[in-house]
């Protein structure tokens, strides 16, 4: 059998917080987005603010402790993903989620690449060390308003990129690799606003690949888009994400 008929295409899916809405998750720039109902709310999430001052660390710890995120679980666009994955196609996720929703659907860790961090771990800003997120919710629960890390004292942070602060350089290099060996690549519930993210997209169509965009709202990229769909994401990427999978099998 020849290497054309055998070949299967690197499918690569980058999402943003829409494709976590149907799990409860909402979304920080569309029309609800909560940057536009609370322009303070970006305050809890700033860097430079978070670092010196005291009461921004306690407000910040109190948002954690009352975020969806946590308590959320992945609805069927997430277990489409990993549905893929598992049929043998090859899959990377490329994420500006922080909620590890890709992952509890079945990705494996390691094909989720996190621009943005994860909001359920913490690091202390001095020395780094890690922890779970649940247990420095336990501490904020106990009374500790703003909870020191145990190694240092140091002042700790959700493990997430604030605004601020660049993204990690290995994961951003990772994610461009990715995007410019795609054969499909799909970015599903972002507005392609963000940069360095957004450029993925631009990025993989320059290298051939074709680009699907699914988001209800319309984005800079969409008129590189091999094809744009504007239906529901937690229908849309199932049966889109089925389809490829076919496809796949059918050639393979």
């Amino acid at each position: 059998m020849s290497s054309e008929t055998t070949h299967r295409p690197l499918v690569a899916i980058l999402s943003g917080a829409g494709i976590s809405t149907d799990s409860g998750i909402p979304d920080y720039r569309g029309p609800q987005g909560l940057w536009r109902r609370d322009p303070e709310a970006e305050k809890l999430v700033t860097y430079d603010i978070y670092m010196t001052d005291p009461e921004i660390r306690r407000r910040s710890w109190l948002m954690r402790r009352d975020s969806e995120a946590l308590h959320a679980r992945p609805n069927g666009a997430h277990e489409a993903v990993a549905r893929l994955e598992r049929s043998g196609v090859p899959v990377r996720v490329i994420t500006q989620n922080v909620d590890g929703l890709h992952q509890l659907a079945g990705m494996p860790a390691r094909k989720v690449l996190e621009l943005h961090g994860t909001a359920r771990a913490v690091e202390c800003t001095h020395c780094q060390a890690r922890s779970g997120m649940a247990e420095a919710l336990e501490r904020v629960a106990a009374g500790e308003a703003d909870p020191a890390c145990r190694e240092c004292g140091g002042i700790l942070k959700s493990a997430t990129v604030m605004f601020g602060e660049n993204l990690d350089p290995e994961v951003l290099t990772e994610a461009v690799a990715v995007a410019q060996a795609a054969d499909i690549f799909i970015a599903v519930g972002t507005s392609l606003q963000v940069q360095p993210a957004a450029s993925l997209a631009g990025m993989a169509a320059e290298h051939g690949a074709r680009l699907i965009i699914v988001n209800a709202e319309p984005t800079p990229y969409d008129e590189l888009a091999d094809e744009v769909v504007r239906e529901p994401i937690g229908t849309a990427l199932p049966a889109l994400l089925d389809q490829i999978g076919e496809g796949a099998r059918a050639t393979g």
